[in-house]
């Protein structure tokens, strides 16, 4: 079952925010995530906040673009209410679940209504999960059609008894068909693999990894398998079933990915995002890990604007009785301190190539670099200051295996 939403403060009824998240956000980036919580079935790893027909209870997917579209509505009210500069969405992200479940037109006027009430920054990225199972080539050309750029298929894995672990519905050999047809409507590609499945080999890993470069992608998204407390995939295993996950595996298949993506022509921009070029890297994800600013619909989803953070009820049920009553469907929310932002700021941005500003680190912190470099975890040369350039923590191979270990030296 899904994983449960945080506790913290209550949110006001009707949305309104701090008025100091104002502040600065001329210099934020913004953008809009859809979430869509459907999926065909339930995978057995999967703790997201998805829901299959018979956990609706009597909710339905045919009312649920109106309601996304009432919430867009309902949040560009409470930013312009709340002080907020207007800006364009640079991203806008559909994620689930799956949201290519829904009908394309379904998609388009999501879409339309983000265009109609915030507008759309000139080249935006605008990105659409997809399973390989759930689009053709007609849905492809109308997605593309109505201004989405960018699709992002849940491959996972090019060997079949490992998408039957995952309890994946497509076949291996959907995969060529659907990244051709998105090339085809002039849609960028990108695919999402994971690792580490149980009873999956290194030899069925380096299958998968040619089977997606076979793809001709302009990203790739690479994940080790965590295995999530109350999935079925943690019952499996806690009963013997299937054997628990190796971490030594697991860094031989991270290093044996990070190296096969290489010679492909891609490089690592994230621990776990690879892009054939600046340009085809996730714009909307980067925008996470460098706390820019994003109002998030539907059920369960999280927005972040000015240091304040919310979170959604979880249920579709939930979320359509207070869309439908005409109040904010945020379950809690919490207020960032500085300190908390910054410490965030370092968790995340030592995990990008560009790597965290050492000036954000206090001089105490700042005394852990030295030895971070000699034991290979970041990079010497990108840490150190010279005429032009400033000092940034970057990890290295290694250090991206041992990114906690990163941050909590740091951090102390």
């Amino acid at each position: 079952m899904p994983s449960i939403l945080p506790e913290g403060d209550p949110a006001p009824a009707d949305g309104s925010l701090p008025s100091g998240v104002a502040d600065g956000a001329e210099e934020r980036r913004f953008g809009v995530y859809v979430h869509v919580p459907y999926c065909r079935v339930r995978c057995g790893y999967c703790d997201f906040n998805t829901y299959t027909a018979s956990e609706l209870g009597g909710t339905r997917r045919d009312d649920y673009a109106g309601q996304v579209q009432r919430e867009l509505a309902f949040g560009a009210e409470v930013l312009r209410r709340t002080g907020v500069p207007d800006r364009r969405a640079s991203t806008v992200f559909f994620g689930g679940g799956t949201p290519t479940l829904l009908p394309a037109s379904d998609l388009a006027a999501m879409l339309g209504r983000i265009r109609d009430e915030w507008g759309l920054e000139p080249g935006a990225e605008v990105t659409t999960e997809a399973n390989p199972d759930s689009v053709d080539a007609a849905y492809l050309a109308t997605l593309a059609e109505a201004g989405f750029t960018r699709v992002s298929f849940g491959m996972q894995s090019a060997v079949p008894h490992v998408l039957a672990t995952l309890d994946r519905t497509h076949t291996p050999a959907r995969i060529p068909l659907v990244t051709r047809w998105a090339r085809e409507a002039g849609l960028q590609v990108s695919v999402d693999l994971i690792y580490g499945t149980p009873g999956e080999s290194l030899a069925d890993w380096e299958r998968s990894i040619d089977a997606a470069l076979a793809t001709d992608p302009d990203h790739i998204s690479a994940y080790a398998l965590i295995v999530e407390a109350g999935t079925k995939l943690a019952a499996q295993i806690r009963r013997g079933e299937v054997p628990e996950p190796d971490e030594d595996l697991h860094a031989e298949m991270y290093e044996l990915a990070d190296a096969r993506f290489a010679a492909a022509g891609f490089s690592w921009y994230e621990i776990s995002n690879w892009s054939r070029t600046p340009q085809t890297r996730s714009r909307h994800n980067l925008s996470y890990w460098t706390g820019e600013d994003w109002w998030a619909a539907g059920p369960g989803a999280h927005s972040h604007i000015g240091g304040v953070r919310w979170w959604n009820v979880k249920h579709p049920g939930a979320y359509a009785q207070r869309i439908e009553a005409g109040i904010s469907p945020a379950h809690a929310r919490e207020t960032l301190s500085e300190d908390a932002r910054r410490e965030e700021r370092v968790l995340l941005e030592t995990r990008i190539a560009d790597g965290l500003p050492a000036e954000v680190l206090r001089p105490d912190e700042r005394r852990a670099i030295p030895q971070l470099i000699a034991d290979g975890l970041i990079d010497g040369r990108a840490a150190i200051a010279g005429p032009g350039r400033i000092a940034r923590v970057v990890p290295t191979l290694r250090g991206r295996l041992l990114a906690d270990t990163v941050v909590h030296r740091l951090l102390g």
